[in-house]
């Protein structure tokens, strides 16, 4: 089984063609990102051609501060439509406070999404931000994983000090409980994301966003060594397609073991599949 741990819809999104980022959206998801039926059936076509078994698949909400949100109700929705092959982590927004948390255990009880994604800058939120605490606590009251952008990012008119790696350690010693997934490997900081995994028993990171054959050697040494248990196949599709990033991946140095539990098993575990 192959199990992509990070993907998009691949829809534009309520306030996505308003943005200052719009036409890198426009780039990346093209015409079938304004269809939402499309958007479902071409990313499952994506996985059929890579014969990816199972994607999680992630809702944004940054409405106070972008304006922008692809929902946790349009997630449940195309989770409903492949559930045996899509899986959804929700989204909330924690300048909005008690509803935030509120939204949260909506999407997981009812909604039956089975993790959290944040991206930083898109909140203006670093993620040891005492503002995002008491959703890290429902969280893990929840028992589900907590997806990070980190490293480098494309929307214009962003900050990147807000999406440093470091900043996950200190939520990874507060919550030690609470499982958390480093994004891309938090290029260009990948070091110290390799530090930050390493020392803490509740992190892992994952290459999604990345063709293989960048993956720096150093990342790939991790693979292969010392975190063997704490990597996640990702792909952030549709940055790139599925079938491109699995056929670079087995082209290099990792070896079987290390790319099995890259692929699958390491993703089970954490996702209790």
């Amino acid at each position: 089984m192959i199990i992509d741990t990070h993907a998009q819809l691949g829809i534009v999104g309520v306030g996505g063609e308003q943005t200052r980022w719009a036409g890198y959206h426009q780039r990346l998801f093209g015409e079938t990102g304004r269809d939402f039926s499309q958007a479902v059936k071409a990313n499952i076509a994506d996985m059929d051609a890579a014969e990816v078994d199972k994607s999680v698949v992630v809702a944004v909400d940054a409405e106070t501060i972008s304006h922008f949100k692809v929902s946790n109700e349009e997630v449940a929705k195309a989770v409903a439509l492949y559930p045996d092959r899509l899986i959804g982590f929700a989204s909330v927004d924690p300048h909005k406070g008690a509803l935030a948390i509120d939204e949260l255990e909506r999407a997981i009880s009812e909604l039956g999404l089975k993790g959290l994604k944040f991206i930083p800058h898109l909140i203006e939120l670093c993620p040891n931000d005492k503002l995002m605490y008491p959703i890290y606590e429902k969280a893990q009251e929840l028992d589900i994983p907590v997806l990070f952008h980190t490293g480098t990012q494309f929307h214009t008119g962003t900050k990147l000090k807000y999406c440093l790696p470091i900043f996950v350690d200190e939520v990874a010693v507060d919550f030690p409980e609470l499982k958390i997934i480093i994004a891309h490997f938090g290029y260009p900081w990948f070091a110290e994301a390799m530090a930050i995994v390493q020392r803490n028993e509740n992190v892992y990171f994952n290459i999604a966003g990345w063709a293989p054959k960048y993956i720096p050697e150093l990342v790939i040494t991790y693979m292969n060594s010392v975190l063997p248990n704490k990597a996640l196949f990702g792909s952030d599709y549709p940055m790139l397609p599925r079938k491109r990033i699995l056929a670079e991946l087995r082209q290099l140095n990792l070896k079987q073991e290390s790319l099995n539990k890259l692929l699958s098993e390491n993703a089970k575990r954490l996702l209790k599949l």
